[in-house]
């Protein structure tokens, strides 16, 4: 019988990391559950049956190399798997400074230093994977910071794929809107809106695909799709429309 996965979830206290850490402990891995927060992670490792708790803050250096020590200590990753984000709504200028900063480091900065950690971590062939979004596809109205952030995480996971190519397996995670305590700040309809139980099983599955992205649901990443490959004389005007 084959020995069960050992799978890293950082941001597993809440949202789409709690139910992909659901959806892997039915699965029978052995998991490693990381975010800044101790208690809740306590809380979900006593209900799917234990696992490792590891608190993290993918921004801070220091905390991460704590925290890869304590997770390299019990032996080698299969996967390795961000969610950690931040969000904030609304329009670029209106942002404070300090608080896009920080958006900034959270969402992109986080992703490369949680990349530069788990990567070690990893056996050969084993599976880096990092939580862009479709806000990143293209420069959407009230994407404020967070759908530049994002952006500049796609462009790292491309080249990471390149860089990191065969010994590990670097995947993307593209969602759309997700109901977590996230997108409740949106004042807006959200189309396509899912609930993160059913996001957690899209990236379970994607996971175990071949491929590079993960992204979901198509209904609204395939149109962004189609929106970036347009030249800017129609693009711009159709994102522009999405608030009018």
């Amino acid at each position: 019988m084959p020995e069960a996965e050992r799978i890293w979830i950082v941001g597993a206290s809440t949202g789409i990391g709690a139910q992909l850490a659901r959806a892997y402990a039915r699965r029978g891995a052995r998991l490693v559950l990381s975010a800044r927060s101790e208690e809740p992670l306590q809380q979900l490792a006593a209900e799917i049956g234990g696992a490792e708790v590891v608190t993290v803050d993918t921004a801070d250096q220091t905390s991460l190399d704590a925290a890869s020590a304590q997770i390299a200590a019990v032996g080698k990753l299969d996967r390795a798997i961000s969610l950690a984000a931040l969000y904030d709504p609304g329009k670029v200028l209106d942002i404070d400074p300090d608080a896009a900063a920080k958006l900034v480091t959270v969402n992109l900065t986080g992703a490369f230093l949680f990349a530069r950690a788990a990567e070690p971590l990893l056996r050969d062939g084993g599976q880096l994977a990092i939580t862009g979004s479709v806000a990143g596809y293209v420069g959407l109205p009230q994407g404020q910071m967070y759908s530049a952030s994002k952006a500049g995480v796609i462009n790292l996971c491309e080249t990471l794929r390149n860089e990191l190519a065969p010994r590990v397996d670097v995947r993307m995670v593209s969602p759309g809107f997700v109901d977590t305590r996230l997108t409740q700040k949106n004042s807006f309809q959200m189309p396509g809106l899912m609930q993160p139980e059913d996001a957690a099983a899209c990236i379970v599955k994607g996971l175990d695909r071949r491929g590079f992205e993960v992204h979901f649901p198509r209904r609204l990443t395939l149109p962004l799709k189609l929106l970036r490959r347009l030249p800017y004389a129609l693009s711009l005007p159709l994102m522009k429309r999405l608030v009018s």
